[in-house]
């Protein structure tokens, strides 16, 4: 998979995109990040990448000209189609408040594409003409962030994760909370005990067939205290007694 991000504060992503996973994943070439700087697309000698809104009001606006130029660079073209393209070669999104909750489901259906094109506007948000060059809005959440670096940031880790061979043990990946639509088991490690805290006997059984019996349950439950509105989706009940 390829990533282009268009960024107007490109330096946003030295640490995230340079550790821990994603860089031992860039190194063995699993797949390839692309950050493009939209100031090099702005004709002026200041590199202006907005503008005051027509209209009137507070803010500003990017503007459609160095956006619209650095999304062809990357050879994004203008679409009608606004959704998820079938041929799975290039899906390009804009990172926005208003866009489509990111879950573990678009995370999926994001990763099945060759090759992503993350747009991060900021201000007050981009031209509405530059959306034609678009195909989805995805956000991170109901609040408003400086910018679209963040979430694009957020995106690419999601996805990263359910690439082959980019986390070690693909189970990891499997029973991640959200990936079958509820929450994951609690988890323990060493010691086996814990300032008066034990670690459930079922753990250190060495019976398989018992302990996953008991992390399917502890999931329906955690999900059930934690996230009632998954659970109500997932038909879940709490069968403990």
């Amino acid at each position: 998979m390829k990533i282009d991000v268009l960024s107007a504060f490109p330096s946003m992503f030295n640490g995230p995109l340079t550790e821990s996973i994603i860089k031992r994943a860039r190194e063995k070439k699993l797949f390839d990040i692309n950050i493009v700087d939209l100031r090099s697309f702005a004709k002026d000698k200041h590199k202006t990448l907005d503008d005051r809104p027509f209209g009137g009001g507070p803010g500003m606006v990017m503007k459609p000209e160095p956006l619209s130029a650095a999304l062809e660079s990357v050879g994004a073209k203008k679409t009608k189609i606004v959704g998820w393209p079938k041929n799975k070669n290039k899906l390009v999104i804009y990172l926005s408040p208003q866009g489509t909750p990111i879950t573990q489901e678009v995370a999926k259906k994001v990763a099945s594409y060759k090759n992503l094109v993350l747009l991060c506007g900021h201000y007050e948000g981009i031209d509405e003409r530059v959306l034609n060059w678009v195909n989805l809005e995805l956000s991170i959440g109901d609040y408003v962030l400086t910018g679209g670096e963040l979430p694009a940031m957020v995106l690419i880790d999601t996805v990263a994760r359910l690439i082959p061979g980019v986390v070690k043990e693909s189970g990891s990946v499997e029973n991640d909370s959200f990936f079958s639509g509820i929450l994951d088991n609690p988890h323990y490690t060493r010691p086996e005990e814990f300032r008066g805290q034990k670690v459930p006997k079922v753990l250190l059984s060495g019976n398989h067939k018992a302990v996953q019996e008991w992390r399917k349950e502890q999931a329906v439950l955690n999900t059930i205290k934690k996230r009632p509105d998954l659970a109500k989706a997932a038909k879940l009940k709490n069968n403990k007694k």
